[in-house]
């Protein structure tokens, strides 16, 4: 007696939900990376644009800055950062060396960090 069968048998179809479940369950796992990478991505973002402002500011009032050391608050919208200026003199009297670090308030970790040469205007004046 012979029977013409057609279909999976039970061993296929558990092969099967096997290996879809395995792919689901990376792919799954690859999600939860990337939704938290850009989680983190946010404040170093944000931090970013706060050092950016602080050279831009620089740049735009055309201010020689003194010397040395100081931190100043530079919010982002809701979130409160703190910018670490330095400044530095170069070869060049000219030139000055500005670099901001940006961190979170009681926090010593540096979120984001920008540097930029700062020329005396006035030294320069046509």
């Amino acid at each position: 007696m012979q029977t013409d069968a057609r279909g999976f048998t039970l061993i296929e179809v558990l092969v099967a939900l096997f290996v879809t479940g395995v792919a689901l369950a990376a792919g799954m796992r690859a999600l939860g990376v990337v939704t938290q990478a850009s989680q983190d991505l946010t404040p170093h973002l944000e931090a970013q644009w706060s050092a950016d402002n602080a050279l831009a500011e620089l740049r735009l009032y055309q201010s020689w800055p003194a010397l040395g050391e100081r931190t100043v608050e530079c919010p982002q919208g809701p979130v409160a950062l703190l910018c670490r200026e330095q400044v530095t003199d170069t070869p060049n009297p000219a030139f000055r060396r500005v670099e901001v670090d940006v961190m979170q308030p009681g926090d010593p970790n540096i979120l984001a960090k920008a540097v930029s040469l700062v020329v005396n205007g006035q030294a320069h004046a046509l």
